[in-house]
């Protein structure tokens, strides 16, 4: 039954979406809470790319994120719409990926004001890339992210760019109010000047109208002078209500000039104060520019200092590392020579020994010359050997000397001690072997200990290395901080260069837009002192004309004069032809009466 009505109430909100889809009536639509899920965010799509009335959408509790492909269809209605104003998805599990499918809506949309994004899942990557789509989007004022595990720094960053459209979003709503109020001005200022100007084109053309139809009336009152002489005073006295009328049409177009010059001197001085109005504000935009490059100049100087030191961080952990490998190198070198050392020790041993033996051998072929060599030896190998070896040379020398004694005594008994000579070689023999025996087990036990010494050598260089290693790791580290730490900078720098650019291109166009204004204005101006002079030029043709017209009508006068006399001549002969007519009539009366009474025609004759 509860799967019933979830598919009951999912197409209960498809049919109902889809019905709002042709509506022009409805701006704000409200679905919080009613789980809509895949399919409610198809057809929200579908609604979004078809309806163009709604204003205001809520979405809040309806897990759209959760179905991709779905969502995904959402966005892209979201991208073609051009209408909606205000859209809450809160609550809506949206990921990482659906923050990056609204991303690519919010680049192509244009309408969309505000954004609610709040207890979603968006994350790192989805902050980024939402802060990404704001670069190209700049009709986005609002846009919250509160619960999403976003990072702050791209939450502020999120947040300056909102101001930052804002702020565009103001200035442009001004700079429209403004060119909408001016270019009105200028309209209506052209409607007054076209109206003027087509007034005076149709007074002067009535002129000339009436100019031409005096002109034809006059060669028409010349050739019909018999039969319109009252006609010909009704026109004087017309021509004389004309040329009235003429005169104050002058003096009102003369008014009009006038009232025209006021205007054009109000419109200066409101362009005036326009001008130093909008300078004003240009040098607000630049101390407000001026004291936000300051403080980013701040921020900067505070990162260089960080920077400062982790590099004297760095460098110290260089010097460490460097006395390090100095200590290493040194240790390294002291063990060198200790093996070295301990080779020429042994090698001289050896030699020693060798040399022994072979004195030995010698000795037993000839006792005096070997005891003579044997004493050079000693004297020579007491005199190469080290110093803590001195004691065992005195001792031979005590001996050198008793054998030297012995000798000289043997010298006189020779063959009586040589017995006792012999014991004594004996004897020196194993004294020399247990002396050399004792040599070779203190080398031994020197070995040991230098061999245990070269190990822990071994192993503090291992910790040496370790160390190093560690060191090197942290270097690397702070290389990596010092990079993000530049990447950031370089970023801020972008930022400011963008901002700046966005900036002077915004005092550009505004500058564009004014030295435009002022163009315009300026052919306005000139437009209206050609209509000044055309003015002028009509009031010297009106007096030429007025001229003239007291001119023709002096000569009309005269010829009126003239037309008088023929006109009392002509009035002569008129009655005499109105009588002869009146006669001829009276007969053809008779001559009628008399046919219609049946009288004959022959009576009538001789009186013909």
């Amino acid at each position: 039954m509860e799967e019933f009505r979830r598919a009951y109430a999912w197409l209960w909100v498809k049919h109902l979406l889809n019905g709002l889809c042709s509506n022009t009536v409805v701006k704000s639509l409200d679905l919080k809470g009613n789980n809509l899920q895949a399919v409610g965010a198809e057809a929200l799509g579908k609604l979004l790319r078809q309806n163009k009335s709604i204003r205001s959408l809520t979405l809040e509790w309806n897990s759209l994120g959760m179905w991709e492909e779905s969502f995904s269809l959402f966005c892209q209605g979201l991208g073609a719409n051009c209408f909606l104003q205000w859209l809450d998805l809160r609550n809506n599990q949206i990921n990482h990926q659906g923050a990056g499918e609204l991303a690519m809506a919010l680049k192509c949309n244009s309408s969309l004001q505000e954004l609610d994004l709040r207890w979603n899942n968006i994350g790192l990557l989805g902050g980024r890339a939402l802060l990404s789509c704001l670069h190209s989007n700049k009709t986005l004022r609002r846009l919250e992210l509160a619960g999403n595990n976003i990072p702050s720094d791209i939450l502020k960053a999120v947040e300056q760019a909102t101001d930052h459209n804002q702020d565009r979003l103001t200035i442009l709503t001004e700079n429209h109010s403004r060119t909408r109020v001016l270019s009105q001005e200028v309209l209506n200022l052209k409607e007054e000047k076209a109206k003027q100007f087509l007034d005076l084109m149709d007074t002067i053309e009535k002129q000339r109208e009436e100019k031409t139809r005096s002109s034809r009336t006059s060669a028409a009152r010349v050739g019909q002078l018999q039969e319109a002489l009252n006609e010909r005073q009704s026109v004087m006295n017309s021509l004389k209500a004309k040329l009235q009328m003429t005169e104050a049409a002058l003096a009102l177009s003369e008014q009009k000039v006038h009232n025209l010059g006021e205007l054009l001197n109000a419109t200066k001085q409101e362009q005036a104060s326009m001008a130093d109005y909008q300078l004003k504000e240009l040098r607000q935009q630049k101390q407000e520019n001026a004291d936000r490059e300051t403080k980013l100049l701040r921020d900067l100087s505070a990162a260089n200092e960080k920077n400062l030191l982790l590099r004297n961080q760095v460098d110290e952990l260089e010097r460490r590392c460097k006395a390090q490998q100095d200590q290493l190198f040194q240790v390294k070198q002291d063990l060198t020579n200790t093996t070295a050392e301990l080779k020429l020790r042994a090698v001289q041993a050896e030699e020693r020994l060798e040399m022994e033996k072979k004195r030995f051998k010698q000795g037993l072929e000839d006792m005096e010359s070997l005891r003579l060599k044997e004493v050079d030896h000693m004297a020579h190998h007491m005199e190469a050997s080290e110093r803590s070896m001195q004691e065992r040379i005195q001792r031979l020398e005590a001996i050198r000397r008793e054998l030297e004694e012995e000798l000289s005594r043997i010298k006189a008994a020779a063959l009586a001690e040589r017995g006792q000579a012999e014991e004594e070689l004996i004897k020196v023999r194993s004294q020399s072997r247990l002396e050399e025996q004792q040599r070779l087990e203190h080398l031994e036990e020197k070995l040991r200990l230098m061999t245990q010494s070269r190990d822990e050598a071994q192993n503090y260089c291992l910790q040496q290395k370790q160390a190093v290693g560690e060191a090197q790791t942290r270097v690397s580290q702070l290389s990596l901080q010092t990079e993000g730490l530049k990447r950031r900078m370089e970023e801020l720098q972008q930022d400011l260069s963008g901002k700046e650019q966005e900036k002077v291109a915004e005092v550009n166009k505004v500058r564009v837009e004014l030295l435009e204004q002022i163009g315009h204005l300026q052919a306005e101006r000139a437009a209206q002192e050609g209509l000044r002079e055309k003015v002028a030029a009509l009031e010297r043709q009106l007096k030429v004309l007025s001229s003239n017209h007291r001119e023709a009508l002096l000569d009309k006068e005269g010829e009126i004069s003239t037309l008088c006399e023929k006109l009392r001549m002509k009035e002569a002969e008129i009655s005499r032809m109105r009588e002869e007519e009146a006669q001829r009539a009276s007969f053809l009366q008779n001559a009628i009466l008399a046919y219609v009474q049946g009288s004959p025609l022959g009576a009538l004759s001789p009186r013909k």
